[in-house]
């Protein structure tokens, strides 16, 4: 009887949620489209030499303390006294370029270093997701989907995004899934896929950036395959994924 020699790729709706899965997979893809995931793909793409994920922000004011650049976010707004928050359009300053910058959000730095007791850890988003399929389906590893929600809770956009990647995966037919929320999050994607702006409109931290008037961050960020880079997590620093991970896309 020949044995089904597929990996396996599941999606794991929020970091309450990791503790379930982290023991069964050898890569992990953090996800937070609203914001997190989306400015350290730009920075780092942009130029950015590294970008460290920091927790709390008792942990990003030490380091702002010892003279690094340092951007903080809470609830969607910039942290007081900080440089600046999570818009991938602060991470694309061309003075950034070469320079180390620790960020610390709501969600996705906390998903990260949550994520860390995963052999290799790396960043996705929306702009994106063609590069990281690729090279994910160049791994031959079982893949976790880890999508930052919102305050450990469920959250749309993330599990859209989870989605798509699964779908690429499963229908490479290298792939297998088990768990239900891969499915569902598979079969939300295809929902929204024709029109996430649109799909996405009421959603809860949509909504709350609108408030904000950051509806171009939300542009940006929905926008698919506008970036070909891939951070990875070295020694608790986000880098670009080199030629000895690489895969040309």
């Amino acid at each position: 009887m020949r044995t089904d020699q597929r990996k396996r790729v599941e999606v794991c709706f929020s970091p309450r949620q990791f503790e379930l899965y982290k023991d069964s997979y050898e890569i992990c893809v953090v996800i937070d489209v609203l914001r997190a995931t989306s400015a350290i793909c730009a920075g780092i793409e942009n130029g950015v030499k590294e970008i460290i994920p920091v927790s709390t922000i008792e942990d990003a004011q030490r380091y702002k303390d010892d003279g690094y650049i340092v951007a903080a976010e809470r609830g969607g707004e910039i942290v007081n006294g900080f440089d600046f928050g999570n818009s991938p359009y602060s991470f694309l300053d061309p003075k950034l370029k070469g320079k180390s910058v620790v960020l610390t959000t709501t969600n996705g730095t906390k998903a990260i270093n949550i994520a860390k007791s995963i052999p290799t850890v790396v960043i996705g988003s929306l702009n994106n997701l063609d590069s990281v399929c690729k090279w994910l389906l160049s791994q031959n590893k079982n893949v976790l989907l880890l999508g930052s929600g919102w305050k450990d809770k469920f959250n749309l956009e993330d599990t859209i995004c989870a989605g798509a990647m699964a779908d690429q995966l499963i229908e490479s037919r290298l792939f297998k899934a088990e768990e239900d929320s891969t499915i569902a999050a598979k079969f939300i994607y295809r929902s929204a896929r024709e029109n996430m702006f649109s799909f996405l409109r009421a959603s809860s931290h949509r909504r709350r950036l609108r408030k904000l008037n950051l509806n171009e961050d939300v542009k940006y960020c929905l926008t698919p395959n506008t970036l070909t880079t891939i951070p990875i997590l070295e020694d608790g620093k986000l880098v670009r994924l080199e030629s000895k991970h690489e895969v040309t896309v």
